[in-house]
């Protein structure tokens, strides 16, 4: 597809027409709940298979005009209330120097992880992001123009500790607990060039992010600590404050799945949403976070397998524990392959009649 070069230009970009879901970032009121849903741009479309077909995923993912398409795809069928770029949190590592391999049934392996410390004089410490992650830049503005105002675009990353490149848990924890000094100097230089990504994302046109802590469940409360929300802190006030200094101001959400533990902590992390997995009790969280944070999630993918009128139940239910203002509504984690386009419409659908009816209350 060739693009005409001023959509790739991030200005002058269509009026927002749907502005729910930045509302509910800041906590502000919406005529009804905003929903979308992680991995919305995903194998259980079979548009998405169909375009997909073939392709080598991180090829996909260099091209902006089909990034831009998958991004699009979902929002064609369903009403969600915000898009979110096709990419990967991987794109990281890749832009360090660390080799990663998407494996046909098996998801992202590197095929040489870090092993000892020297292992860090591979990597590039400074990274020129736009030129290694450009293509996602790209892919953001192209997106922003062709979304045409109707949601918001949101951009994300993956936390530092997805930058322990290891699918086996152990292994990226065995350098925290044998290297603990190169572990933290590691994960400086992935909050380095993080930070750097996410300016870069707002600059080409994103209008939320998201940072997916997607290790927090294998870190347990005392490394989580030290190693996870120190920096997941440094991210959130780095951004804030070079945003500040251009007078701009993008809700960021923090998700650290299975991180239920540090609840209390990531609502004090200078993130305005804070995404939750299905473990936690909506009226909990909301006691927990004491009305720091807007919140977003949380329903348990697979409720997606239930009958239409199930789904309706346990969406109705949710939104009562949430209530309906400073919440985003979402899964608890990202659609899987194997469901129904019909049943993830069904879930929007709830969302959006039943929060319209309980803020009739």
């Amino acid at each position: 597809i060739m693009e005409n070069d001023d959509l790739l230009l991030p200005k002058d970009f269509p009026k927002l027409k749907n502005d729910a879901f930045l509302r509910a970032c800041q906590g502000q009121e919406t005529n009804h709940v905003p929903v979308w849903c992680m991995r919305q741009a995903g194998r259980y479309l079979p548009e998405f298979r169909e375009f997909r077909a073939g392709k080598d995923f991180f090829e996909t993912c260099r091209s902006p005009a089909a990034c831009c398409e998958l991004t699009l795809q979902p929002l064609r069928r369903f009403p969600f209330d915000a898009a979110i770029i096709f990419s990967d949190i991987l794109v990281i590592p890749q832009a360090m120097g660390m080799d990663v391999q998407m494996v046909a049934g098996k998801g992202p392996t590197f095929p040489e992880p870090l092993k000892e410390p020297e292992d860090l004089l591979l990597l590039q410490p400074k990274v020129d992001v736009n030129k290694e992650l450009g293509y996602v830049f790209k892919a953001i503005t192209l997106t922003r123009h062709k979304l045409d105002g109707k949601v918001p675009l949101i951009g994300f990353t993956g936390a530092p500790t997805s930058g322990f490149g290891s699918t086996t848990h152990s292994k990226a924890k065995r350098w925290l607990y044998r290297h603990p000094e190169a572990s933290h100097k590691l994960l400086k230089m992935l909050t380095d060039v993080i930070v750097e990504y996410l300016l870069g994302q707002v600059a080409a046109g994103a209008q939320a992010l998201q940072v997916f802590e997607s290790h927090a469940g294998c870190l347990g409360p005392v490394e989580f600590q030290e190693f996870s929300l120190p920096y997941l802190r440094d991210i959130a006030r780095k951004v804030k404050d070079q945003l500040k200094e251009s007078g701009q101001d993008v809700p960021m959400i923090v998700f650290a799945k299975d991180g239920h533990y540090g609840l209390e902590d990531l609502s004090q992390s200078h993130y305005e949403v804070v995404g939750l997995d299905w473990t936690i009790d909506p009226r909990s969280a909301r006691e927990r976070t004491g009305g720091k944070v807007s919140l977003q999630g949380n329903m348990d993918p697979c409720a997606l397998y239930a009958p239409k009128e199930r789904i309706s139940e346990i969406v109705k239910k949710m939104l009562e524990g949430f209530g309906t203002r400073g919440y985003i509504a979402n899964l608890g984690h990202g659609l899987y392959p194997d469901m129904d386009p019909e049943n993830v419409g069904a879930f929007v659908e709830a969302v959006h009649t039943h929060s319209r009816h309980l803020n009739l209350k």
